[in-house]
């Protein structure tokens, strides 16, 4: 099967990997129509991932549409798809193996897309014979309140592949900017983790503790960050002020070019967030719950 064989609506889709993030991408093509065939080798997920799709679908108020999905343990099951989209773990050797796979058993003008958050595209698609057909998509979590996703074009990515992207992923619903260079943790995830890079410094440092971090954010500038942006709001306030600002604060703000040996310490002992109970602080169950839902209480932003 060709690309041009069928319109865009009708285009078969393959997902790899069945986490989190790989079950929602399935739920927002499976909730516009598209047909879906779901890679997990893990038969544990892939007992659960049926019922996770239905309560994503109820969440949404859509139908569960069982007869367009199919679930595979091999990657073999996506050779008809027109679409692959890969959303496995942040491994790049693990990544290279399945894009290369998929140069050789998908159609020769499928698109191969990557929901890397970090990784250059040129890196996960270099052992793919046509590099032109490889593309970053990066869905944000959760993907059906957080519509952005980028499309990420490295240096081999034929603008026609990212074309069709764009328009395959605003038919779905979602919100799609181009990437237009193929950099390490792209738009978002720079900043945000530039951010993170400050707030791990400050608490490393003794000026707060985490929860005082995280309550700033809350209640300062990130209570303004969904309707105006970074660069809206110097605009508003004036450039010459941002400037002024600039020249008192940026020669003071963290600079590491490695992770904070806080971060190191954290993770060396074993306090990981909430899946151990503990991380930058303390979590109970309840706590954690409180948490999810409201990720979950996101207001729409389709």
């Amino acid at each position: 099967m060709s690309t041009e064989d069928l319109p865009l609506a009708d285009w078969p889709v393959g997902i790899v990997g069945g986490g989190r993030m790989g079950v929602a991408i399935a739920h927002l093509f499976l909730a516009a129509g598209h047909r879906v065939t779901l890679v997990e080798p893990s038969a544990p997920r892939r007992d659960a991932i049926a019922g996770e799709l239905r309560a994503l679908a109820d969440l949404a108020g859509a139908n569960w549409n069982a007869v367009l999905f199919q679930l595979s343990p091999d990657l073999s099951a996506v050779a008809g798809a027109l679409l692959v989209i890969e959303a496995v773990n942040e491994n790049l050797e693990l990544k290279q193996s399945i894009f290369a796979e998929l140069g050789q058993i998908c159609a020769a003008d499928a698109i191969l897309a990557t929901n890397t958050s970090v990784i250059p595209i040129r890196d996960i698609g270099a052992l793919v014979a046509d590099q032109s057909r490889v593309v970053g998509a990066h869905f944000w979590n959760p993907p059906y309140k957080v519509r952005l996703v980028e499309v990420v074009q490295s240096e081999r990515t034929a603008m026609a592949t990212v074309d069709t992207m764009m328009i395959l992923l605003e038919s779905i619903g979602q919100k799609p900017v181009h990437v237009r260079k193929d950099i390490p943790g792209f738009i978002g995830n720079r900043m945000q983790h530039a951010l993170k890079r400050e707030a791990i410094a400050l608490v490393q440092n003794g000026v707060c503790d985490a929860e005082t971090v995280d309550f700033v954010i809350r209640n300062s500038f990130g209570s303004r960050l969904a309707m105006m942006g970074t660069l809206e709001q110097s605009d508003l306030v004036g450039l010459n002020l941002t400037l002024d600002i600039h020249k008192v604060i940026l020669p003071d703000l963290d600079r590491s070019t490695s992770p904070q040996p806080l971060l190191v310490a954290l993770v060396e002992q074993g306090r990981l967030g909430i899946k151990t109970g503990e991380g930058f602080r303390r979590w109970t169950p309840d706590e954690a719950a409180e948490l999810n839902s409201r990720l979950n209480s996101l207001p729409d932003k389709g």
